[in-house]
């Protein structure tokens, strides 16, 4: 069994992981989104892929699968199981 101030260690260095990628993914959508967007009185078309604005291409379709990649990479090498009960006997909680 393992003592709660190493499941609490842990759980909270899960949290900072998890923090730290949903920061990374906001600065990911921002960048892209308003990075890669023509300016608001520019009179070109945006450059397109595959028939999509590049703004729209990286920040709606390959930032969010490329995330979620991440956060199963995250989830598969950083987070461990860990016990939930408590079972060391003691009352307070």
């Amino acid at each position: 069994m393992q003592k709660r101030t190493e499941i609490y260690h842990q759980s909270q260095k899960e949290a900072c992981w998890a923090l730290v990628l949903s920061i990374l993914y906001f600065i990911w959508w921002y960048v892209s989104a308003y990075g890669f967007a023509p300016a608001p009185g520019d009179q070109q078309l945006p450059q397109l892929i595959l028939g999509l604005p590049v703004w729209f291409l990286l920040s709606c379709i390959i930032g969010p699968a490329l995330f979620t990649l991440l956060c199963f990479l995250m989830v598969k090498f950083f987070y461990r199981d860990v016990p939930l009960d408590i079972q060391d006997g003691d009352d307070h909680e």
